[in-house]
């Protein structure tokens, strides 16, 4: 009896040590994530700022689209069991605005991550301090080099974006290829948007026929760019690059239209959504017919995408999560591309989320599943690679719809 009584004591050692230790490592995973603000076993933060009003309030709808699709994703269990909660704020595409409002959202919202913020100068503007405290500042709307291109010194900001400065060298190809004598007039916003598309312009033309006989910037924060257009008509330009966002490229479209003024349009993707298209064309149709542009998201309102089980997809999500918004918006469906975006990296990122898990997870990307993007288009990463999208589709506004024109054009 003594025998089986001194067993039974080592059993119920051994088996209170194993419990300890098992308890310990529960303890340790869960301190790990404990330390990282805004995720729980339940849900995990995020946060971000778009422009609901002020001079680029048409990219406000991104905000939208991506909470309904969170929403979405959280209606059928959320990622590796956890539900996406989603904080955004109103920057009016003010930067100062954008980094008090992010403080907020760090310091105050505690959210584990930066998500989708709007704009180049804004999320320029945050970077430093998110970098510092370690906070991913992921899957912003930018593609400038200033951003994008800095992978080694600041580690925890990636944009979305194809890279501006690849979509410039995409219109300086076509340009060479379509009209080599052309003379080219460049409207750009004075900020790496503008900036990058212009150097990716120039310096793929270099030696190939086109050139740049006249280029005029403006401010985010200007009134009119009136003037611009009128020297650049000066100039004798017969093509014209508005590499600016949705209100400057109409003020644009029509100060070239009072000066009758006919130059071959080329459009930045920021501006291309077919209600600001519709305002453009309304008036200026002869100036937008024949317009370009490159796209690497399916468009909800073109017929080809009628039967795609995306558009079918998005309608769903928009009708049980947003009634309020336009199915027409793609502004709402470039918000659902990126939602997707993140709800995958944060399954790869795995159960045991942290920051630094979330961070290698964007990282490592590889996968043309994404269904919001056109054929093709695949998403990928690495430590230094900070461009996830790495090709597009350049396209032909016929005043109805814009219709492909190009297969896959590389913008790296």
């Amino acid at each position: 009896m003594a025998v089986f009584a001194l067993s039974d004591l080592a059993v119920t050692r051994a088996l209170a040590a194993a419990l300890a230790a098992g308890l310990a490592a529960a303890a340790a995973a869960l301190a790990a994530t404990a330390a990282d603000p805004g995720v729980n076993a339940a849900s995990v933060r995020l946060g971000g700022t778009v422009p609901l009003t002020g001079e680029a309030a048409a990219f406000g709808a991104v905000g939208p689209g991506a909470k309904a699709y969170f929403d979405y994703v959280n209606a059928a269990g959320g990622v590796n069991g956890r539900k996406i909660e989603y904080v955004f704020y109103d920057d009016a595409y003010n930067p100062a605005q954008t980094v008090q409002l992010t403080r907020k959202l760090v310091e105050q919202d505690q959210v584990f991550a930066i998500f989708n913020s709007v704009g180049t100068g804004n999320n320029l503007a945050i970077r430093e301090y998110l970098n510092a405290r370690k906070v991913p500042q992921l899957y912003v709307g930018d593609g400038s080099s200033a951003l994008g291109g800095t992978p080694k010194r600041y580690p925890w900001t990636m944009g979305f974006l194809q890279s501006y400065r690849g979509e410039g060298v995409v219109y300086a190809k076509d340009i060479a290829r379509r009209k080599p004598p052309a003379r080219i007039g460049v409207l750009f916003e004075n900020t790496e948007l503008g900036k990058d598309m212009t150097r990716g312009l120039s310096q793929a033309m270099a030696g190939k026929g086109p050139k740049i006989v006249a280029s005029e910037s403006y401010e985010y924060t200007g009134a009119d760019v009136t003037s611009q257009i009128a020297k650049l008509k000066a100039s004798r330009a017969d093509t014209l690059m508005l590499f600016a966002t949705p209100k400057f490229f109409i003020q644009a479209v029509v100060a070239a239209h009072k000066l009758a003024w006919k130059p071959q349009l080329y459009i930045a993707s920021v501006s291309i959504e077919p209600g600001i298209m519709a305002i453009a064309r309304a008036n200026a149709p002869e100036l937008t017919k024949g317009a370009l542009s490159i796209a690497f998201v399916k468009n909800p309102n073109d017929p080809i995408w009628a039967r795609d089980p995306a558009l079918a997809l998005y309608k769903k999500v928009m009708r049980r999560h947003y009634p309020s918004g336009r199915l027409s918006d793609v502004y709402n469906w470039y918000g659902m591309t990126v939602a997707w975006t993140m709800a995958e990296t944060l399954k790869r990122a795995g159960r045991a989320l942290t920051r630094q898990s979330l961070l290698r997870a964007a990282q490592s990307l590889d996968t043309k599943a994404n269904p919001f993007l056109l054929p093709g288009i695949r998403l990928r990463t690495s430590s230094t690679d900070y461009f996830p999208i790495d090709a597009v589709y350049l396209y032909r506004y016929d005043n109805a719809q814009w219709v492909r024109s190009s297969g896959l054009l590389p913008t790296r």
